[in-house]
């Protein structure tokens, strides 16, 4: 099992930055990957970046450019940094850890692009 907790989000202007943070305990050693996601209110879940055991990122496209995902392994920790921020970055972003097939969710943080 894997515990995930997410913190940074908030109400931001567009063109602004965020960063999103998860905590991960419990069975991390076996963890394959993390990664955000994001579900916008009458959307589906959708992938905004995963990063590997091997530190390999993929990013949805729209997202290139603006945000990077990192991971600091002696802390057990994942990263989101969110720059360039638009209405439609709006959110709740959900932290996902992968063991093989398993996967595992935070609560999820808000956050919200507005002026």
């Amino acid at each position: 099992q894997v515990q995930l907790v997410e913190s940074g989000g908030g109400l931001v202007q567009p063109g602004g930055s965020l960063r999103l943070s998860c905590a991960a305990s419990g069975s991390i050693f076996s963890i394959t990957s993390m990664g955000w996601y994001r579900q916008a209110p009458g959307k589906q879940r959708e992938l905004v970046a995963i990063i590997t055991s091997g530190r390999n990122t993929n990013y949805a496209d729209s997202v290139k450019g603006r945000f990077t995902i990192s991971r600091d392994n002696a802390k057990n920790m994942v990263y989101l940094q969110m720059n360039t921020l638009k209405p439609e970055d709006t959110a709740v972003y959900y932290c996902n850890a992968q063991i093989g097939v398993r996967a595992f969710w935070g609560q999820g943080t808000q956050v919200t692009v507005s002026s």
